[in-house]
């Protein structure tokens, strides 16, 4: 059975524009290439796909031994992207040439996440180890280029994390925990956590629920398990706003790149909404 990502116009017309028959397993992540051009992709067929857009072909198809369950590209070489999923391993790609670059790995069953900070020289992963010796791999930052783990003092607490978003100004990042909040960290080393600014109302509840900052980084929006969307003061941690958006879990919120007012929200039952 094949599983079709589809691309839609979100800031007029809400229309579908395209759909793409490309992996037969479920469709767990996807990300626009940097020149908005390309569409990268990664499944529970094991494989990710890089696709273009304009054409619907098939560029770039690379095989891993895991599920995918969450991809990045890496900031400063477009043609690089990591993929990550239930492994003990993060596998570096070229897609010039099909081939791994490099293979990160920790005593770990499954990555939740990966986020590239500032630069692209480090990365951060997050994983499902929640055990009591487990703090040092709950969040692992990376050296890119050497594989070496730089840090995996980060987050002490025993949630997981299920997903992470970089400040687009600040050097700082968000981890979502399963702990009904969400961490600041310092993005630059020993990436410190801000034990003094929590952001907390919403709701996780064991959800792979997203998060991510607004165009210039002053506000920092959520999903909640309870299906309504939560919008933080990034300075304050005050909450802004909360929309009731969906009956069932609402699993990410994106706010749009060059529109201030349009929000992109989807839930467990696989409604999408924009919302202005």
């Amino acid at each position: 059975m094949a599983i079709f990502p589809w691309i839609w116009d979100g800031a007029e017309s809400g229309q579908c524009l395209q759909v793409y028959s490309s992996h037969s397993g479920a469709v767990r992540d996807a990300c626009w290439s940097p020149c908005g051009r390309r569409l990268l992709t990664g499944s529970f067929d094991n494989t990710a796909m890089v696709t273009d857009v304009e054409t619907g072909q098939q560029i770039v198809k690379v095989g891993n031994q895991f599920k995918v369950m969450c991809l990045a590209v890496q900031p400063d070489n477009p043609e690089v992207f990591l993929c990550g999923g239930y492994s003990a391993e993060v596998k570096a790609w070229d897609a010039r040439t099909c081939k791994v670059e490099r293979v990160y790995r920790a005593r770990i069953q499954q990555t939740l996440a990966i986020l590239f900070l500032t630069g692209g020289r480090e990365f951060v992963t997050s994983s499902d180890s929640v055990s009591r010796d487990s703090a040092e791999r709950t969040l692992i930052a990376w050296d890119f280029q050497t594989t070496a783990k730089v840090s995996n003092q980060i987050y002490h607490e025993r949630y997981t994390c299920p997903s992470l978003a970089l400040h687009p100004q600040q050097d700082s990042f968000v981890a979502q925990s399963n702990g009904n909040y969400m961490a600041l960290f310092s993005a630059q080393r020993p990436y410190r956590m801000n034990k003094r600014r929590r952001y907390e109302g919403h709701k996780v509840e064991g959800y792979a629920v997203r998060c991510g900052f607004s165009p210039d980084g002053s506000i920092l929006a959520t999903g909640s398990s309870t299906g309504s969307v939560h919008f933080y003061d990034q300075q304050s941690a005050r909450t802004l706003h909360t929309l009731l958006a969906h009956q069932q879990a609402c699993m990410c919120v994106s706010l749009h790149p060059v529109l201030p007012a349009v929000v992109a929200t989807c839930d467990w039952g696989g409604e999408l909404r924009i919302w202005q």
